[in-house]
């Protein structure tokens, strides 16, 4: 993958996909490349440069199996009443669900999980509107992403297992005043090119100079 050109800034953006099936689980990623991508990460943009970001890297094997059976506990407590008919939800419903439970089922085998967390004070989010707290550690995840893409790495966008944020907290041993944001499974991908995703037309939600606007 390394042999690759660059990709250019469009393409990076373009491309960098949520990769659930397509991980490599039996090649090891070099840790220190994670590293080099989370330093990437921490460029990203946040409220008055507090960085009160938090990174959890997981490699353990025994770690990430723990914390994979909680993921697998909260997709499946998520998505029961799906599961079992899936025949009768839409195709392309039906094809995201199929490739969640792939990951699910496989998440222990992923050869690095990263959880990007943020402290708040008292570990209490905000009960109204929660957009400042998330645009201090959500873009930095992002970064992390388009990161590891460019390096020859693949990474799933995942929150799932934020159904059961305090059994993965008390796994990791995270104080009260950490929040996790989300979790990316990181490998190296199996195959080598990726397309833009299927996306609306910027016509169909796009409002200009108000919400009747266009």
């Amino acid at each position: 993958m390394t042999d690759e050109p660059p990709l250019s800034c469009e393409e990076l953006l373009t491309t960098t996909r949520c990769v659930r099936r397509g991980l490599d689980l039996d090649r090891a990623v070099d840790p220190d490349l994670v590293k080099d991508c989370l330093r990437v990460a921490l460029q990203a943009p946040n409220g008055n440069n507090r960085q009160n970001w938090r990174w959890i890297l997981l490699t353990d094997p025994r770690i990430r199996a723990d914390v994979a059976e909680v993921y697998r506990a909260a997709f499946h407590d998520r998505n029961a009443a799906t599961l079992e008919p899936l025949a009768e939800v839409p195709e392309a419903t039906r094809s995201v669900i199929t490739d969640a439970r792939a990951l699910a089922d496989r998440l222990h085998r992923v050869p690095v999980l990263v959880i990007p967390c943020i402290e708040v004070p008292d570990g209490r989010l905000p009960t109204g509107n929660q957009a400042g707290v998330w645009a201090s550690l959500l873009p930095a995840a992002w970064n992390y992403a388009l990161a590891a893409r460019s390096r020859g790495l693949v990474t799933a966008w995942t929150a799932v297992h934020l159904d059961r944020e305090r059994e993965v907290a008390d796994l990791l041993g995270l104080p009260p005043t950490v929040r996790q944001g989300a979790l990316l499974p990181t490998a190296h991908p199996l195959r080598d090119t990726f397309r833009p995703g299927p996306r609306l037309p910027l016509e169909q939600v796009l409002h200009h100079d108000g919400w009747q606007g266009g």
